[in-house]
Parts: C-alpha cells; structure tokens; sequence
C-alpha cells in the first residue's frame, strides 16, 4: 500500500513525467471546437411556453449527451434568436454553439436544411465524435417541430373559436 501511495505522488509531479506522457487532452481538438466549447454563442434558454418559441430536446444514450435547443422565430418566418444548454463532451458544446449561430437569420424552411455533415466539416469533427453534429442536427428539427406544432394548434384554436 505504501508503494502505490509513493507512486501515485511521483506521477503527480510534474518533473517526473515525460514530455512526450503529458500532452494536453485539448490538443485533440480542432481549434475551431476549442473556439466553440471555450467561448460558447448563445448559451441560455427561451421561454417555452411562447407560441414563437420552438424546443428541441434529444440526447444519445450510447455517450450520455443532452441536447436543449432553442429557436424564437418573428411574424415572417425568420429565426430571430436561438439558445442551447448542453450536457456534453466539448464537440456537443461546439455542434450546439455553432448550430445556433448558423439558424439565427434564416427562414424557417432553410433552417431545416442544415446537415450534420456540414457542422462536422466546420469543426472539423473526428469521425467518433460525429455523433455530436448529428444531435445537433436532430436538436434542430425537434425545435422547428415543435416551433411548428405550436403554430397548427394556434391555427386550429382561431378557426375554432372563429365558428
């Protein structure tokens, strides 16, 4: 017991580790993940209860990621504003960061347009975390479903209480 002790506390000093034993975890990633997951775009939350407000929620069981994304979209079909909170590895971070950026401006047709495949060649995501740009690809379609649920049941409620 006392020999573990003494070697877990040579492998805690810095001195006594090779150059080559102590390369950062971050240098794996692409400094365009680096740019999303340290200084994060529009992170926070929506109201979800806004009629204008659609909220796509997806996770991956294989890894444990949770994605929230949300999109507020204006009168004529524009995404106004979009928000995330990630539960995740620095990629998910960076895919729901820059998966915001990229839906903010657009209509809400082109919005659905947007691939998983794009967002990993931005970031230049290595394949075993390819998973993250498809969640947030998913993120995006559940908050234009549920965005677009929101308006057919406020469509339905008019013509109902119109007759």
């Amino acid at each position: 017991m006392l020999s573990l002790l003494r070697q877990s506390r040579l492998l805690m000093r810095p001195n006594t580790l090779t150059l080559a034993n102590r390369t950062p975890a971050v240098a794996w990633y692409h400094k365009n993940v680096l740019d999303h997951y340290e200084n994060p775009r529009n992170v926070g939350s929506l109201d979800k209860s806004k009629k204008n407000v659609g909220t796509g929620l997806v996770g991956a069981p294989a890894c444990g990621d949770v994605m929230k994304l949300q999109i507020e979209v204006d009168d004529e079909g524009k995404i106004v504003n979009a928000k995330f909170k990630t539960f995740g590895c620095g990629s998910a971070i960076a895919s729901s960061s820059l998966a915001t950026e990229w839906v903010k401006g657009k209509r809400v047709n082109d919005a659905g347009k947007i691939k998983n495949s794009e967002i990993a060649k931005e970031l230049k995501l290595p394949p075993v975390k390819l998973h993250c740009s498809m969640l947030a690809e998913d993120a995006i379609k559940a908050a234009l479903k549920d965005y677009q649920r929101k308006q057919d049941d406020a469509k339905n409620t008019q013509s109902a209480t119109a007759n």
